[in-house]
């Protein structure tokens, strides 16, 4: 029970996370806010560990979860750049979704096969991913761009690949190592990319540091939910559970810039409230 709330407490600050990225990126570009809400995150990390007083976990730890920083950074450049090309209804709903299904198959094979009603659980909820995530366009969109999903699985396989190696990197109880280590790792490689595109680091829109702080605070709050739902049960029931910040973005966006919702979208929220119901059961 305690991992299921924690995985719907990473989902809420994710999804929340999301919502204030967007509205920093519409004012100041999308890499500058994903570069601001890595540096964000060190130094709440940083204050983090100077009140937690954790011992530094082992070498390996440190580099799963560097490693699952840099792939994780890796596939949001992906996704955002998949973006730029006219493929957001493609690209959200693939990347989520194979985000939520590589932990599914890894915990089977780790952890063995979850009791019947969180395995149909596991149905409800990446059907909401998928549904939460779609526009107006829907299915049509995806057949008619078939060819386009490059760009999102490679996103999703980064996600996925994050949510596995950050579970791998606490295993052994440390916590607020691997998150600093992962967020340093997505930190340099975020750096890096802006400095051999020649993006600015200039915020020009003073108004954008409200939201990028939000955003800083509520993905580094994300990753201590989801380091924490880890270990107190399954990868799986974690990563599926989290993955549902699609639609916690969705929400926010229909409750404060009054976005209309498609009859899928509300599916899509249906969906997920039975999933959490049979997880719980």
């Amino acid at each position: 029970m305690l991992s299921i709330l924690l995985g719907l407490g990473a989902a809420l600050s994710w999804g929340t996370g999301d919502f204030t990225g967007g509205l920093a990126s519409r004012k100041t570009g999308a890499y500058r806010a994903v570069f601001y809400s890595e540096i964000i995150g060190v130094f709440l990390l940083l204050i983090y560990l100077g009140v937690s007083g954790e011992s530094f976990p082992e070498i390996r730890a440190i580099l799963f979860a560097a490693f699952a920083g840099v792939i994780g950074t890796f596939g949001l450049i992906l996704l955002y750049h998949s973006m730029t090309l006219g493929l957001m209804s493609i690209s959200a709903p693939v990347s989520a979704l194979l985000a939520a299904v590589l932990p599914v198959v890894v915990g089977a094979f780790k952890e063995g096969l979850p009791d019947l009603p969180i395995f149909l659980g596991f149905g409800f909820a990446l059907s909401a991913v998928w549904l939460v995530s779609q526009s107006q366009g829907g299915m049509k969109d995806i057949l008619s761009h078939i060819s386009d999903l490059k760009l999102p699985l490679l996103a999703g396989i980064g996600f996925g690949l994050y949510f596995i190696f950050m579970h791998e990197s606490t295993a052994t109880g440390a916590r607020v190592w691997p998150m600093l280590a992962s967020r340093t790792g997505g930190s340099i490689l975020i750096a890096v990319y802006m400095l051999i595109s020649r993006t600015s680091l200039k915020v020009g829109d003073k108004s954008a540091w409200v939201f990028l702080i939000l955003n800083g605070f509520f993905d580094v709050g994300g990753n201590v939910f989801f380091v924490y739902a880890g270990q107190a049960g399954r990868l799986d029931v974690a990563s599926v559970l989290s993955s549902l910040f699609s639609g916690v973005t969705v929400m926010l966006a229909w409750i404060f810039l009054r976005e209309r919702l498609t009859r899928g979208q509300w599916v899509g929220v249906l969906s997920a409230l039975i999933a959490i119901i049979l997880m719980t059961i």
